[in-house]
């Protein structure tokens, strides 16, 4: 390890970071350094302005990506190089709002049911059920599943804040079955192909676990561990549940983030009438095929 990628995860632990943005940090400063063929404290301002360049031209990265990568460059200049940064010179780009994929609930249960194996199916679950992100599943511990409270403790979620989730009876007693099969003494999710480590599965696993359900079960659907969180919260607000509920329960710290729901779920679109529907029109004629129906 460099001197310089020594000082800047210092720093970023000195701050709390976690470990996942940990790395994410450190891998985007070593992609930068790489393109350049140069140590990043040699560097300048417009270094990073063609390198951002380069990322949406070549490499056709998702501006929230290129967001990320130029937040860690900003904290090695600012936190660990000490040089000054300018955002009018280096902008972050314009966010794009794309809205999520989300399943129906016949299509989750399909994907569930087609898991390769009784491990991948409870990790389905428990992604469904409780609505955590991939990182929060994985490291899930024997003792955070309090059956006489029925919720599920999540340790550490974004901005390194626990917070309770509900614990559905079904997933209980999946839960209790896997136990009985593997016996995890601390996590819940052992790692190795054995499931018999000292550390936790890595967010990967997960991965797969969606991606090889989806392919067994027909999906042509970009599926992914996200996926099974947006339906949690669609399938919550189209039961009746309130946002702000919905908010607490994926850890959203803006009300804000949570309002993407109401443009997924079906229960508050087919609410609320079009205006077409006031008017009165003269009749279009038939067509041999009406559009709904392709």
């Amino acid at each position: 390890m460099t001197r310089l990628r020594q000082m800047m995860l210092e720093e970023l632990q000195r701050r709390n970071y976690s470990p996942g943005t940990i790395r994410c940090y450190l891998r985007a400063v070593a992609d930068f350094a790489r393109y350049f063929h140069r140590s990043p404290d040699q560097l300048r301002p417009q270094h990073i302005r063609e390198y951002q360049a380069y990322l949406f031209r070549e490499r056709k990265l998702d501006p929230s990506t290129v967001t990320q990568k130029l937040a860690a460059l900003r904290f090695l200049f600012i936190k660990t190089l000490r040089k000054p940064w300018s955002v009018a010179e280096t902008p972050y780009p314009k966010p794009v709002r794309h809205l999520p994929l989300v399943l129906s609930q016949e299509e989750v249960a399909l994907l569930i049911n087609s898991a390769r194996n009784p491990f991948d199916q409870v990790l389905l679950m428990t992604l469904y059920a409780t609505g955590a992100r991939c990182a929060e599943v994985a490291r899930l511990q024997v003792g955070d599943i309090d059956s006489s409270r029925m919720v599920v403790h999540i340790r550490g979620g974004k901005g390194r804040e626990d917070r309770d989730v509900m614990l559905s009876p079904v997933l209980l007693a999946a839960l209790r079955e896997h136990w009985s099969r593997l016996k995890p003494k601390v996590w819940l999710f052992p790692g190795n192909r054995w499931h018999s480590a000292l550390q936790p599965i890595g967010t990967k696993a997960l991965w797969q676990a969606c991606h090889y359900a989806a392919q067994r079960a027909g999906l042509k659907k970009g599926v992914h561990p996200h996926t099974l969180r947006h339906c949690f919260a669609t399938h919550l607000l189209e039961a009746g549940a309130d946002l702000r509920t919905i908010q607490m329960l994926l850890g959203h710290h803006d009300l804000e983030e949570t309002t993407v729901y109401l443009h997924l779920s079906h229960r508050h679109l087919s609410a609320t009438a079009s205006p077409l529907d006031a008017l009165a029109l003269a009749a279009t004629g038939k067509k041999d095929e009406p559009p709904g129906d392709k």
